[in-house]
């Protein structure tokens, strides 16, 4: 009578033999399927372990008491059961098996190559899934555990995120229903954070929105400052060198993502970066990055007959986070110049730099250098948001249109579009794929705005094939067939379906058409640039708007924290204002009272002592400012403030946008059919005696 051999249990971590571990290195790490488990691939310090699982895997074992237990639904949701399942299933065939359904117990059909042979062998006996389920379900624990060296970098070479796949699994139940953050949500608390309100400017009762459109491009996309606008720097600086003949010193410099602001307009004649209020008076300079004195301020901006709009040619305003490195790299290279004069031409001024930076990061993206870094690794220049999805799902069930309007083309847009609200499939040199495009009834790429909201914009409307890119004329949207050819019926499969909502170029009119939209008071735009997005869509066509603003979330949380210190300076300035009243009746009296020597040196003596006081409130108040001003930004300070009063970027926000937010997915916090009221306007002379 024939005995299985005895075979010790391989050694475990969290529940996976640790001789599992360089498959799963392997195979989640190479950017295409490669034979398994090969004996290069194995650690030295697995070489034992390694050996024990191959005699445990070819005596049979593996398929029954050596595998833990584990119920037959895994315990996470759809879309990563089945992305494990594939990338598994996809290794297998590439090794010559058939999947998790087959094995070959026999030794003889190992390789001898490798210490384990190919994890699936030919088929030559059925198995239950349960092994497989459980492998699965054992590697995955692996690389979401946070603990294991390896855990964090597993995804990144498939454009996929340990973190994502942590947070997934944490948000889903046994069955693997993904708790979806909308208000839609049965049950879900209502609180949420202060930072992902949604502020109103102007009422805006959803009720009377039929369609809500988006940006892409750090809207529905949030790119990382410390990956995409490093790679936008390190490329312009690049061509700087290469193409413009720029010093090859510049190319040792570093970017630092979190400097520049937005809301910030250079000076190109004079080399200096300015920080204004709503009034446009400038309360923060720097020539490069030396801060200007009060005095240098004031000589530059104060003293002149007419006042300076700040507008273009002379001034460039940094409006956009695109726009936050070329505005650091400006100020390195006034350094540089100021330090270094002579590695410069005689006629390169700072108005040559500027010109000369803007062409470079122009050379970034005709080269395409920015958008195939992307497509390569989406998950490393692109914040991921599991809310996006849920948030349209929801706004369409709600009865309203939904449509993206981007100045992308095609091709980038279905990157990224895949990577945000495809089914988690992301993966280096596999083609995309267009599932995402059934969440919008429209989308235009290659949009061109502000200058597609101008309806007298005479620009074609091509439809777009997702799959081959190519453009076909249209008359408002309906194809125009080709001489020799005629116009097919609109077609009802999916691939026609998905054809007939993609688009490029076109105006407003086109897309009003398309989705018909009666009165443009209809429409939600949803954009995080305050002129390309905001301005002309709210100016020329009345549509209603909401800016993204992502900073705003740390900033109302630190204005929060900062209550008591607002108040603190509040009483300062009162203080203040009293001593000083005090000190103007005393110079008063002592200029035009009749005041004998002893009464004049004792009123000269109070007015000494007030001016002290005065000093010393104002020096205390200062400080306490300052360090207010250092705790929202070192530099730069409260992004919708310059001191006491707004500053520019915030007039615009106010003046332009009719809600404004941190999060584009806010928007699904909030009832689909919430009415937004504005909170009260206050002038001065009510301010004070309301709060009181």
């Amino acid at each position: 009578m024939s005995t299985r051999p005895s075979v010790p249990s391989p050694p475990r971590l969290n529940g996976t033999p640790k001789a599992v571990i360089p498959f799963i290195v392997r195979f989640f790490s190479h950017p295409a399927p490669a034979p398994l488990l090969a004996h290069s691939s194995t650690p030295p310090e697995f070489q034992s372990e390694a050996a024990t699982w191959k005699s445990t895997w070819d005596c049979g074992t593996f398929a029954s008491s050596r595998m833990p237990s584990y119920p037959q639904q895994p315990p996470f949701s759809c879309p990563l059961r089945a992305l494990i399942t594939r990338e598994i299933r996809r290794a297998s065939e590439a090794t010559g098996g058939c999947g998790p359904d087959s094995y070959s117990p026999s030794p003889s059909s190992s390789s001898s190559s490798a210490p384990f042979g190919c994890l699936f062998k030919p088929p030559t006996m059925r198995i239950q899934r349960k092994p497989f389920v459980a492998f699965r379900l054992s590697a995955f624990s692996i690389l979401a555990d946070s603990r294991v060296s390896v855990g964090g970098n597993l995804f990144s070479r498939r454009g996929y995120r340990g973190s994502a796949c942590q947070k997934e699994m944490e948000e889903c139940g046994m069955e693997g229903n993904k708790k979806a953050k909308t208000w839609s949500l049965p049950g879900k608390d209502k609180e949420f954070k202060m930072g992902r309100m949604i502020f109103c400017n102007r009422s805006l009762n959803m009720k009377n929105i039929a369609a809500v459109g988006f940006d892409m491009d750090y809207t529905l996309a949030q790119y990382k400052p410390e990956t995409f606008e490093a790679l936008a720097y390190e490329g312009t600086v690049r061509n700087l060198v290469t193409n413009l003949q720029y010093p090859v010193e510049i190319k040792k410099w570093k970017f630092d993502c979190k400097y520049m602001v937005r809301g910030l307009v250079l000076d190109k004649r004079r080399g200096n970066i300015l920080k204004m209020d709503r009034h446009k008076y400038v309360k923060v300079a720097y020539h490069g990055f030396k801060e200007m004195s009060k005095e240098e301020k004031i000589k530059a901006y104060g003293k002149t007959l007419i006042r300076d709009a700040f507008d273009e040619p002379e001034y460039a305003l940094i409006d956009t986070l695109f726009s936050l490195a070329e505005a650091y790299l400006f100020a390195q290279l006034v350094d540089f110049k100021d330090k270094y004069p002579g590695k410069f031409p005689p006629e390169t001024d700072y108005i040559r730099m500027y010109k000369d930076v803007r062409a470079a990061v122009d050379m970034c993206h005709r080269d395409g250098t920015l958008k195939r870094m992307v497509a390569q690794n989406p998950g490393k220049y692109i914040n991921e948001d599991l809310s996006i999805v849920p948030m349209i799902k929801m706004l369409r069930e709600s009865g309203r249109s939904v449509f993206l309007v981007t100045n992308s083309l095609w091709d980038y847009t279905n990157v990224v579009m895949n990577f945000l609200c495809g089914t988690y499939n992301m993966e280096v040199g596999l083609p995309c794929k267009f599932d995402w495009i059934e969440k919008f009834d429209l989308v235009i790429t290659g949009s061109s705005k502000p200058g597609f909201f101008h309806e007298e914009n005479r620009a074609n409307l091509f439809q777009v094939d997702p799959e081959s890119g190519m453009l076909q004329n249209t008359e408002l949207g309906v194809p125009i067939p080709q001489i020799g050819t005629t116009l097919q019926g609109q077609g009802s499969s999916s691939k026609e379906l998905k054809r007939n909502k993609v688009f490029q170029g076109g105006n407003v009119a086109h897309l009003h058409k398309l989705l018909g939209i009666e009165a443009s008071y209809q429409v939600l735009y949803v954009g995080d640039h305050i002129y390309g997005d905001i301005l002309r869509s709210k100016k020329v066509l009345g549509w209603r708007t909401m800016l993204v603003v992502p900073e705003l979330e740390k900033e109302v949380e630190l204005l929060w924290d900062s209550r008591k210190t607002r108040k603190e300076l509040r009483s300062l300035r009162r203080e203040r204002d009293l001593i000083e009243d005090q000190i103007h009746h005393l110079n008063w009296s002592l200029k035009f009272d009749a005041l004998d020597d002893h009464a004049r040196n004792q009123l000269s003596f109070q007015r000494e002592n007030l001016e002290s006081e005065r000093d010393r409130v104002r020096h205390q108040h200062q400080k306490i400012q300052r360090e207010r001003h250092q705790n929202f930004h070192q530099v730069w300070g409260q992004l919708m403030k310059t001191g006491y009063q707004n500053s520019r970027f915030a007039h615009q926000v106010e003046r332009f946008a009719c809600l404004y937010t941190s999060q584009v997915t806010n928007l699904g916090l909030y009832s689909p059919d919430k009415y937004y009221r504005p909170t009260e306007d206050f002038m001065p002379h009510e301010f004070d005696i309301l709060e009181d």
